[in-house]
């Protein structure tokens, strides 16, 4: 049953108790915020419709897969979407498409706590919110019921989230709803626990003994390589901390055997950054202001990026070419995470950032003896 699994088997992605006829499955967060199912055993009459949608029981098995995607460098081609977004502004190029004809579109924003949550918007502005990283779970509730309603309303849906969300949304959409539904996955590395996530900002606004209105995961001021997080405070105060909360040791376990990464996607298309895209095309990428991946995987992924090719420059690649290292394999998260959750549980996010100092102190001075280098 979905409730007994390992938890590496659940990616929190919310499809079975979306779908649940008998509203017998509830999302509850474990001691570091991750939302597993939880089956109220007097409602549940063993039906199977959640085992059906759960995105680790159709890894990437989307009828409309195409052999293989068509790679494309893309940069966005008006230069305020660029230096506004996190890579190339691919991301903006679809969902502007999907606005202008009365669509609907999806996406990750923030809480005015920065709980990050997925959310809906019908205009540019609003969907403005959905730019940018951000790499802590999103809790998205009862969104797939949403978007379901949008669907059957005739409406053009654009949603995008990590490839479990986008999976799960699909098989919780029917086949004929699925024509107007357009996915769009990220190359995602993981997603790090929103406890953790919400007591280092508190942490930082004991520190400072100030309110944090603006976060940034990777704040673009630095150049596009740079993957510097910076916090804003009510004083106009910005801090840059060497510190994230984004690390492999902290990521969801189901993370670490993530089933799509790899070029088969579940989704219509994916984005990410192009790194090294300057090696070979450096009029797309040398200047540090952003490029994205854009991977068409279907063929109305295929249609849906040449209705956008006007408002971006782009250019088809080698798959070689665009190979990172989380469409290859899982991220490798490191045997001391459970460490690190005793320290949470033991000391709060406190303990945790002075143990992982400590670890990357003895990793230093171990790569320091054994090969030379720090």
């Amino acid at each position: 049953m979905i409730n007994s699994r390992d938890k590496k088997q659940c990616s929190g992605c919310t499809a079975c108790a979306n779908i649940c006829p008998y509203q017998a499955i509830q999302m509850k967060p474990d001691n570091l915020g991750f939302l597993y199912p939880v089956i109220d055993s007097a409602r549940c009459t063993e039906c199977g419709i959640c085992d059906s949608v759960c995105p680790f029981n159709h890894v990437c098995n989307l009828n409309d897969s195409l052999p293989q995607p068509y790679p494309y460098a893309v940069r966005h081609k008006d230069m305020n979407q660029l230096r506004s977004s996190q890579s190339g502004a691919a991301f903006i190029a679809i969902s502007n498409w999907i606005l202008e004809h009365k669509g609907v579109v999806y996406g990750a924003g923030y809480t005015d706590s920065f709980e990050v949550v997925h959310k809906r918007s019908v205009t540019k502005k609003g969907r403005d919110e959905f730019r940018g990283s951000k790499y802590v779970q999103s809790h998205s509730g009862n969104l797939f019921q949403q978007i379901k309603t949008d669907l059957l309303n005739g409406k053009e849906v654009l949603f995008s989230g990590t490839p479990c969300q986008t999976s799960g949304l699909y098989f919780y959409v029917n086949s004929a709803l699925r024509k107007k539904l357009y996915l769009i996955d990220l190359v995602c590395h993981g997603v790090a626990s929103p406890y953790m996530w919400r007591d280092y900002l508190r942490y930082l606004e004991g520190k400072y003994k100030k309110r944090i209105i603006s976060v940034n995961f990777r704040d673009k001021s630095f150049g596009w390589h740079s993957h510097r997080e910076s916090f804003c405070f009510n004083d106009g105060y910005t801090i840059y901390p060497y510190f994230s909360i984004y690390q492999d040791s902290l990521l969801r376990p189901s993370c670490g055997i993530c089933p799509f990464a790899c070029l088969k996607r579940p989704s219509d298309i994916t984005i990410g950054d192009f790194w090294g895209i300057e090696r070979n095309h450096p009029l797309m990428g040398a200047d540090n202001k952003g490029c994205s991946l854009l991977l068409c995987n279907t063929l109305k992924g295929k249609k849906l990026f040449d209705e956008i090719k006007d408002s971006v420059q782009f250019q088809l690649v080698g798959i070689e070419e665009c190979l990172q290292p989380n469409l290859i394999h899982p991220t490798f998260i490191p045997h001391y995470h459970l460490l690190l959750e005793w320290s949470y549980r033991s000391g709060g996010i406190v303990l945790v950032m002075l143990v992982l100092k400590i670890i990357k102190k003895i990793v230093r001075i171990t790569n320091l003896i054994k090969y030379g280098i720090s």
